[in-house]
């Protein structure tokens, strides 16, 4: 079994929810269970999904639950996109959030590729 904290990608991530929970405390109180509620949850089933794989038996099954977690990352980044264009996160800030999900997204490509090829 491998230990999920271990894994660059899953602190990357876990960082990136923390600051996503952050953030979105200044939203606005009629998002609390739309745009808030989703953007939170998408962010957090990345370090979630890394986890539980690195808790399977096999890498094909590690594999399947980073290929789960690029599927969040990409639904994250298309929801800071949201809240940047509804204006509830400045356009640097976003740029910014948008950056370390493409790096969460490149690290978690490599290591599947690592999957792949072992």
């Amino acid at each position: 079994m491998r230990d999920f904290k271990k894994y660059h990608i899953w602190n990357l991530s876990h960082e990136l929810t923390l600051e996503i929970y952050s953030i979105t405390n200044s939203f606005p109180k009629d998002e609390i269970y739309g745009l808030t509620s989703q953007i939170r949850r998408s962010s957090a089933s990345i370090p979630t999904n890394i986890s539980e794989g690195c808790g399977r038996d096999s890498d094909l099954e590690f594999n399947r639950f980073l290929t789960i977690a690029l599927g969040s990352a990409s639904e994250t980044e298309y929801l800071i996109i949201l809240a940047k264009d509804l204006g509830y996160i400045e356009n640097n800030q976003a740029n910014v959030l948008i950056d370390k999900v493409n790096v969460i997204k490149s690290k978690t490509h490599q290591l599947k590729q690592k999957l792949n090829n072992a």
